[in-house]
């Protein structure tokens, strides 16, 4: 067994995607070499969020040349991030569960570097950007949004907005999840850090999005966005 006494544990690694067809076939390419090298017990899940482009006939392809490690979920219908997310935990069979983005913005490789912050006691390990890789007006209202959730929900990860996350499977059953849109990913994290559980952080890298637009910086979304967290913090002060 290794220093961190976590060698013998499986790994569930999944993506949400949405109209990511080009990104797939290099971020799973980076995905399996990764998990290859470092595990025996891994499985890779897409979450196909009802995409529109040709995202499906790619994972077609991709499914059969990763087979059997590779599952495809199909939504025909778009969810939501909320949603896809909640998917992809519940379609998560092994001992841990890490997650990013389908478009290409982290490198998967990095997730060895969340992985050897792992301890036998270690609930969760989040990520977060060292340098955010974004048109300036995009990382202004990022980091706006940062504290202000941060705040509002008395958060203490350094980065609520960095989707590279290694969990235990475990410890994610245990919370019940209801946010469908973006701000899951504050709702997780907030009862991931009310389980009581220690965490680690470790700092990651951040890339340019080579293909496709983000639904989360237009106005609707944003204000969408907003009145869903002060819903949320309603939801978490009764519960």
């Amino acid at each position: 067994m290794d220093r961190n006494g976590t060698d013998q544990l499986g790994i569930s690694v999944f993506f949400p995607a949405y109209n990511d067809a080009p990104s797939l076939p290099p971020l799973l390419e980076k995905t399996f070499d990764t998990l290859r090298a470092n595990f025996t017990d891994y499985e890779v899940i897409i979450i196909n969020d009802g995409s529109q482009d040709n995202t499906g006939e790619v994972l077609e392809q991709l499914r059969n040349r990763y087979h059997p490690h590779l599952r495809v979920i199909t939504h025909e219908q778009n969810r939501g991030y909320g949603g896809a997310l909640r998917s992809g935990f519940a379609a998560a069979t092994k001992d841990l569960v890490f997650y990013t983005d389908g478009d290409g913005q982290y490198d998967p490789r990095e997730m060895m570097a969340l992985y050897k912050k792992f301890t036998p006691t270690t609930g969760f390990v989040n990520g977060y950007k060292l340098e955010r890789s974004d048109p300036q007006h995009r990382i202004v209202i990022g980091n706006l949004y940062n504290r202000f959730a941060r705040t509002l929900f008395g958060v203490r990860i350094r980065d609520i907005d960095c989707d590279f996350r290694l969990m235990r499977r475990d410890l994610l059953q245990s919370l019940h999840l209801t946010s469908t849109s973006g701000t899951i990913c504050v709702e997780l994290v907030c009862k991931l850090e009310r389980s009581g559980k220690p965490f680690a952080e470790v700092g990651v890298h951040h890339y340019p999005r080579v293909h496709g637009k983000s639904q989360f910086f237009r106005l609707k979304s944003l204000l969408t966005t907003f009145y869903q967290l002060f819903r949320l913090r309603l939801l978490l002060l009764v519960h």
